[in-house]
C-alpha cells in the first residue's frame, strides 16, 4: 500500500479538529505522524514483513481504517514491538524517539562510568543473578575507584539483582555496587561497595594487542570489543603492529564481542587475510519486496573482501591461512560473521564457548521520503534499527541461530579470571596451548556452567547483539 502524501492529508485533518487546542494538537500529531512512519517503514523494509498480516501491503482497504489501526496504539512504541515478530524470532529489532542517541550507540558512545559487566544466574533457572566485572575502561569514573577485573556484585543499592530489577538498577547515572566473595560457586557478601556515575564516554574497542613466543612460532593476540566504525584506524594500526612483529599465528579474541558494522567486519576479514580481494565474504538476503527492486543490481547485497578501508587507507594485511579466536556466549552478530565468513577461505578454530547465534542485521530507517537521513520530518526524532536481512557466507550458510559451536571448549575461572592479554588467562592459555600442540588440545573443564550466562552491559544499551550496515543501501521512495 503506497501512502504518499499521506502525512500531508493528516496534518490537515489534525489541523483542523485541534486549531483551539495548541498542546493537545502537537501531542496528537506527533504520535500521528510517528505511527506512520514506523508502519510505513516495516512495511517496506522489515525482514519479517510477509509474516506478519498487519503489514499486509493490502492489509488497510482504505485511508480512515488505516488511521483508526494507527489511533489504536498508545504510542510508536507499542505499535513498532506489536509489529514485530515475536521475542523467539526476532530478539533484536529496537526504536528509539532520538535518533541521536541511536547513532551514538552504533557509533560506541555512550554514557558510561566504565565498567564492562556480566551478569550470570546463581543457579540454573534461578531468577536471582550476580555480576562479573569483565574489565575496566581506561580514562573513565571505575578507572580510578576500587573495581577491577573480577570483581563479583551481588547488588545495586544494596537491592540484590534479579531478572526483573536488573534493568531499572543499572540504568540510573549513578549507582553503589555492592561486592562478594566467590567460593566455588558461593556467592557471599563482603561489606565492600564502590559508587560509580555515568559520563559521556566513546568506546575504543582494540583493547588489547600483545604478540607471545612459542616455540618459534610468533602469536599476535588482539582483544576486540565492538566493531565500530569511528575506529577502524586503529584497528588497522593493530594489524601494522602485527606485521612490524613478523606474527606466525593470530588469536583474535571476541568473547566481549556483541558485534557491531558488517563493513568493518569485512575490513577486519581482510586484516587477517588479503589474498582474497574481491572476492564475496558474505551475502545479503532482503524480504521479497527490496530483492525484487533490486533484482537487476544483486551487487548491493553482497559484502567483499577488500584491500582498502571505507576512508580510502589501504589495508594492513597478514594474510593467514588459519585464525585462533576466542568466542563465549556473549560474541554475536559482527564476530559471528567473521567466524562463517572467513570459514570457506581458511582454517577458523574457535576456543570457548558456544556464540550467541545472531545471523540478521539491520539499518536505522529515518522518517524521510526516502528512509534516509535527508529531508527529515521536522516533526519528531524517532528512528528505527529493525531486522531487515539474514547473512550468508560464500557458500550461503547461515543457519546458525543457535549458536556456532567452539573447536575447544573452554571457559573462564570465575574464582580466578586472571589478567587479559597474559598468557595465563585461561581462554589466552588454552588457544595458546591449542597452537602449540598443533591442534592436539582437548576441551577443558569447566569452572561454572557458561548456560548461566544472562546478558551483558553491552546489551544493556537496547542494541543488543548488534549487527549493521553503517548506511542505507535500499532507497526507497513513500
Amino acid at each position: 500500500m503506497k501512502l504518499k502524501y499521506k502525512l500531508v492529508l493528516i496534518s490537515i485533518l489534525f489541523l483542523v479538529t485541534f486549531q483551539n487546542c495548541s498542546d493537545d494538537y502537537d501531542d496528537v500529531l506527533n504520535y500521528r505522524s510517528a505511527k506512520d512512519f514506523v508502519w510505513s517503514g516495516l512495511n517496506q523494509y522489515y525482514f519479517y514483513q510477509e509474516s506478519v498480516p498487519d503489514l499486509y501491503d493490502t492489509r488497510f482497504p482504505s485511508l480512515a481504517i488505516y488511521d483508526e489501526f494507527l489511533d489504536s496504539y498508545s504510542s510508536p512504541e507499542a505499535l513498532f514491538y506489536d509489529l514485530k515478530r515475536e521475542d523467539n524470532v526476532d530478539r533484536f529489532s529496537v526504536i528509539f524517539n532520538d535518533y541521536d542517541v541511536l547513532e551514538s550507540l552504533l557509533s560506541g558512545s555512550n554514557k558510561n562510568n566504565g565498567v564492562d559487566y556480566e551478569l550470570r544466574r546463581k543457579t540454573t533457572g534461578s531468577e536471582e543473578l550476580f555480576g562479573l566485572v569483565r574489565y575496566i575502561l581506561p580514562n573513565s569514573d571505575a578507572s580510578n575507584k576500587p573495581v577491577s577485573r573480577g570483581f563479583i556484585f551481588y547488588a545495586v543499592n544494596n537491592t540484590p539483582l534479579t531478572t526483573s530489577n536488573f534493568s531499572s538498577l543499572l540504568a540510573n547515572e549513578t549507582y553503589t555496587l555492592n561486592f562478594a566473595d566467590y567460593d566455588n560457586g558461593n556467592i557471599t557478601p563482603n561489606g565492600q561497595s564502590v559508587t560509580l556515575t555515568k559520563t559521556e564516554y566513546s568506546e575504543n574497542p582494540v583493547f588489547i594487542k600483545n604478540t607471545h613466543i612459542l616455540n618459534g612460532k610468533k602469536v599476535g593476540y588482539l582483544l576486540y570489543n565492538g566493531f565500530y566504525s569511528n575506529y577502524k584506524n586503529e584497528l588497522n594500526e593493530a594489524f601494522a603492529y602485527f606485521q612490524a612483529e613478523n606474527i606466525t599465528h593470530l588469536v583474535l579474541d571476541l568473547r566481549y564481542n556483541s558485534g557491531g558494522s558488517v563493513q568493518v567486519a569485512t575490513e577486519l576479514a581482510s586484516m587477517i587475510t588479503g589474498q582474497f580481494n574481491n572476492d564475496i565474504f558474505a551475502k545479503q538476503q532482503w524480504n521479497t519486496k527490496i530483492e525484487a527492486l533490486y533484482q537487476n543490481n544483486p551487487e548491493v547485497f553482497i559484502n567483499r573482501f577488500t584491500n582498502t578501508l571505507s576512508n580510502g587507507n589501504a589495508i594492513n594485511s597478514l594474510n593467514l591461512s588459519q585464525v585462533f579466536v576466542i568466542t563465549t556466549k556473549a560474541t554475536a552478530s559482527a564476530s559471528e560473521l567473521i567466524l562463517n565468513g572467513l570459514t570457506p577461505y581458511i582454517n577458523v578454530r574457535k576456543i570457548g564457548g558456544i556464540t550467541t547465534g545472531k545471523n540478521v542485521g539491520s539499518i536505522t530507517i529515518y522518517d524521510s521520503p526516502t528512509f534516509q537521513k535527508s529531508n527529515l520530518n521536522p516533526i519528531h526524532k524517532y528512528a528505527m534499527q529493525p531486522i531487515v536481512l539474514k547473512i550468508l557466507n560464500k557458500n550461503n550458510f547461515g543457519d546458525y541461530s543457535g549458536g556456532i559451536f567452539p573447536t575447544v571448549t573452554a571457559s573462564e575461572d570465575l574464582g580466578n579470571l586472571g589478567v587479559l592479554g597474559d598468557s595465563n588467562e585461561t581462554l589466552l592459555a588454552a588457544a595458546l596451548s591449542y597452537i602449540n600442540s598443533n591442534g592436539r588440545l582437548s576441551s577443558s573443564s569447566t569452572s561454572f556452567e557458561t548456560t548461566n550466562y544472562f546478558t551483558d552491559s553491552k546489551s544493556s544499551s537496547k542494541i543488543e547483539k548488534g549487527m549493521y550496515l553503517e548506511n542505507n543501501p535500499i532507497e526507497i521512495n513513500k
